[in-house]
């Protein structure tokens, strides 16, 4: 089999291929055992038809198509390794020779037009300054945490005023249309201006005392009649607020396991500056992103973002929505940029993803679906989707690599040091060496 390469434009290559009768020997023996079993021929047995009696019953044309279309996905695929081309979605193919058409020519010969990655060339990792915000952590910081957790023990106490915002109602619903009760909710809590409940909500009960009602219009939210505006009836029966323990030592001793608030403001003071590092290397990530963008210009395969775009609009039923169409547009186009740059610095790097690693990754996924481990990587590995998680997870890993040999800095000059969160090189080091003595067992 050999392959021939030509480049249509920068992201799009027109492969030719052409096989001998050699290379189809087995493609057509299978093919023949194949058509031969699914056809009877009296005096002869399935599958043990002679070739020329099944090209009489069948035509060799049958047999040859079976065999091209068996053969195709393995034939192209090894055309892509001899080329080294590395392709988006799925090829074009046109077989342009069968065998047999040219007298004593029993080769084939196919085209496949596909979109490819674009060569991208990156600066060196070492090269590259980083800015970030500084970590500040302050009294108020830490007082939002305080206040958090005194929430948490809070307890709700009826009160007898008018309801304010932040407040805990019980509230009677009743929504109608065109004066036809459409539903009715009884004695269900709300918290003013929690905003998830129906539009309008907020404004109507604010200043509602227990045992008052109001009428506002606005849509409803779900059901039958979702989207829809009605005339929506809210009774107040109960106007409740959560009243906070003291940030006390007792607290402190109910709350956490400190004995003093001074301990426990030191415990919180602590979260935050961890959560606030996690969110610097969250922004480093970024950055380094809009570095490698901005240093790098390359054309995206057009055909793979209109695909994902019309793919994306047809789940949501809005093939027709020009203004969400240019929306979804722009997000693909990011995403598929964001994703070439991440897997050219994973080829740079020389990115390994070992097993461990996919499998936590695969894991903490089906943590985030809410899925047993093992049936998430079940339906994984039945919907040929492993490759893609690994290519994630030697994205990421290479990100975390870029960042430990670039020059991380925040506004004021100052290094910034994120292995905490992204490891050091010294990790990376560790975990050579622990591979190596792995694989020499």
């Amino acid at each position: 089999m050999t392959s021939a390469l030509e480049k249509i434009d920068a992201t799009t290559v027109k492969l030719t291929v052409n096989l001998t009768e050699a290379d189809l020997a087995d493609s057509m023996k299978h093919a023949y055992e194949h058509v031969g079993s699914q056809v009877q021929i009296p005096g002869f047995r399935k599958g043990k038809i002679p070739a020329k009696v099944l090209e009489q019953r069948v035509g060799k044309g049958a047999i040859i198509e079976h065999a091209v279309n068996d053969g195709l996905p393995g034939w192209y695929s090894e055309a892509v390794r001899e080329t080294g081309i590395r392709p988006f979605g799925q090829p074009e193919v046109e077989v342009t020779k069968v065998p047999g058409v040219v007298a004593g020519d029993e080769g084939l010969e196919f085209t496949a037009v596909v979109e490819v990655r674009p060569e991208v060339t990156l600066p060196a990792a070492a090269d590259l300054i980083i800015e970030v915000e500084p970590i500040v952590v302050e009294d108020a910081d830490v007082d939002e945490r305080l206040e958090a957790l005194r929430e948490r023990f809070g307890t709700l106490v009826g009160v007898d005023r008018p309801a304010a915002d932040k407040d805990f109602v019980t509230i009677d619903l009743s929504a109608s249309i065109d004066g036809e009760t459409i539903d009715t909710v009884q004695g269900t809590s709300y918290q003013v201006g929690a905003g998830n409940m129906l539009e309008g909500i907020d404004e109507a009960i604010a200043g509602l005392s227990a045992g008052e009602e109001t009428t506002f219009e606005g849509p409803l939210a779900a059901g039958d009649h979702a989207g829809e505006t009605a005339q929506i009836t809210v009774k107040v029966t109960a106007v409740k607020t959560r009243e906070l323990p003291e940030a006390d030592d007792d607290f402190a001793q109910l709350a956490s396991e400190f004995d003093t608030v001074a301990e426990l403001r030191d415990d919180l003071k602590e979260q935050v500056a961890r959560i606030k590092t996690n969110n610097q290397a969250m922004e480093a990530r970024e950055k380094l992103l809009e570095k490698l963008t901005e240093a790098t210009d390359f054309e995206l395969p057009k055909k793979v973002i209109e695909n994902e775009v019309h793919s994306h609009l047809e789940n949501e039923n809005r093939l027709e929505d020009d203004e969400h169409r240019a929306e979804v547009t722009e997000e693909a186009t990011k995403a598929l940029r964001t994703q070439i740059l991440l897997d050219q610095l994973a080829e740079d790097l020389d990115i390994e993803v070992e097993q461990p690693e996919l499998l936590d990754y695969l894991i903490n996924s089906s943590r985030q679906y809410g899925m047993d481990p093992g049936t998430f990587i079940q339906q994984v590995e039945q919907a040929g989707q492993i490759p893609a998680m690994v290519a994630e997870v030697a994205r990421s890993k290479a990100t975390a690599f870029a960042l430990r040999r670039a020059a991380v800095v925040d506004t004021a000059g100052a290094a910034v040091d994120l292995s905490e969160v992204i490891g050091s090189l010294e990790d990376e080091t560790k975990a050579e060496e622990v591979s190596e003595e792995a694989a020499a067992e």
